[in-house]
C-alpha cells in the first residue's frame, strides 16, 4: 500500500513536471490570518508559489515581515517557494513628478510610520522601498529574493517601472483572469462565483493573484476557494510554477 501511494505521488509530481500548461500562483501579504491554511494547502497539493511581501499590519504579531512570522517564512523557503518585494511599507504610487531623466513620485503607504500620508519619493527612494523588503525577506528566509516587485494595488506608470528597472527590479502584475477576487466584497461576489469564474477563465501562462488575508472581505476566500481551485486547475491539465520559471522573468532571476 505504501509503495502504491508513493508511486502515485511520484506520478503526480512527474505529471506536474511534464505539464505544458503552466500557471503562476502568487500571493501578496495581508493580515496573515489565512497564512497557516495557505501553507497547509500548498504543501498538501505540492504546489510552489511566489510570495510578494510587505511589512503590513497583521491580525497577530508585529507585521507580516516581523519576528512573529519569521518561522513561517523560513518554512516556506525550505519548501521551495520564491519571494519578491511588495515595497516595505506597502507604498502606493499616486502620480509621477519630474521627467524621465529625473523622476520622482507621489506615494502613499498603507503601513509603516507614514501610513496614510502622501509625500514624494525620488527614484532612488522608491528603489530603497523595494530593496528594503527584498533584504528583509532574505534575512527571514536565508534565500535571496527574486529581482522582481509588485506595486501595491498594481498601480504603476511607465516612469515608475523604468525607474525600478534601472535599479534592478522588474515589475510583475497579474493576468486579467488571474485576478482571483479575494479583495472583492463577499456581499456582492460569493466564493462559489469566484471559484467558477477562475476555473472557467484561467489560461496557460496566466499569473494568478491572491492574498494572505484581506481585512475587508467578511467571508474569507482562501478557506473556501484555494484548494478547490488548485485541484480543479490540475484536473484541467494545468501545472503550477514559480516566477523563477516564468519565461519573461527567468533570465532576471538567474542573474
Amino acid at each position: 500500500m505504501l509503495f502504491v501511494a508513493s508511486s502515485a505521488c511520484l506520478a503526480s509530481a512527474g505529471g506536474q513536471r511534464d505539464c505544458n500548461k503552466p500557471v503562476y500562483l502568487t500571493f501578496d501579504t495581508g493580515h496573515m490570518g489565512v497564512a497557516p491554511l495557505v501553507a497547509e494547502v500548498l504543501a498538501r497539493q505540492q504546489v510552489r508559489v511566489t510570495f510578494f511581501a510587505a511589512q503590513e499590519r497583521t491580525q497577530e504579531g508585529d507585521g507580516s515581515l516581523g519576528e512573529h512570522w519569521a518561522p513561517w517564512w523560513r518554512a516556506r523557503a525550505a519548501e521551495g517557494h520564491e519571494f519578491a518585494s511588495h515595497t516595505f511599507d506597502h507604498t502606493y504610487w499616486r502620480g509621477d513628478l519630474g521627467d524621465a531623466k529625473n523622476p520622482s513620485f507621489r506615494v502613499r503607504p498603507s503601513a509603516g510610520p507614514r501610513e496614510g500620508q502622501e509625500y514624494v519619493l525620488t527614484a532612488a527612494g522608491y528603489c530603497e522601498e523595494i530593496a528594503r523588503a527584498a533584504t528583509r525577506l532574505q534575512t527571514l528566509t536565508g534565500k535571496p529574493a527574486l529581482p522582481l516587485f509588485r506595486a501595491p494595488g498594481g498601480k504603476i506608470s511607465a516612469q515608475l517601472v523604468a525607474a525600478a528597472r534601472a535599479c534592478g527590479y522588474a515589475h510583475v502584475g497579474w493576468s486579467p483572469a488571474g485576478f482571483l477576487g479575494d479583495e472583492l466584497p463577499s456581499e456582492k461576489v460569493s466564493n462559489a462565483e469566484l471559484l467558477q469564474k477562475a476555473l472557467r477563465n484561467v489560461r496557460s501562462g496566466d499569473i494568478l493573484l491572491a492574498h494572505l488575508g484581506i481585512w475587508s472581505r467578511k467571508d474569507p476566500w482562501a478557506p473556501a476557494v484555494l484548494e478547490p481551485l488548485i485541484v480543479g486547475l490540475k484536473e484541467r491539465g494545468f501545472c503550477f510554477r514559480t516566477l523563477r520559471e516564468h519565461p519573461a522573468y527567468a533570465p532576471s532571476a538567474a542573474r
